[in-house]
């Protein structure tokens, strides 16, 4: 396979995620959009070290920082969300213009 077909592969999950970061009003999907977006940056982090072997591994270095990042940010979202679930009955996004409530 060409490196062409994994920036395009990447492309289209980024594209993908950020549409469901962008439309879905339930703060669960707008996380599973980010981690979309995040598996897609890893995927064209990958690719570019493989096609660049001899000189450079930081693509690898990158893409295990993101994981540590996506991580955490799956911990402290899922909490942040459980929270508002339980004093607003609700986890919709759009409702959550007052946050001192």
């Amino acid at each position: 396979m060409t490196i062409a077909q994994f920036v395009v592969l990447g492309a289209a999950l980024f594209s993908l995620g950020l549409y469901g970061a962008i439309t879905r009003r339930n703060a669960v999907l707008v996380l599973a959009g980010v981690e979309l977006m995040l598996a897609a940056v890893n995927l064209n982090l990958v690719a570019f070290d493989a096609y660049l072997a001899d000189q450079l591994v930081a693509g690898q270095v990158f893409t295990l920082f993101i994981i540590a990042v996506a991580a955490a940010e799956v911990g402290i979202g899922i909490a942040i969300v459980l929270m508002i679930f339980r004093n607003r009955h609700s986890a919709a996004v759009d409702e959550l213009d007052l946050m001192r409530y």
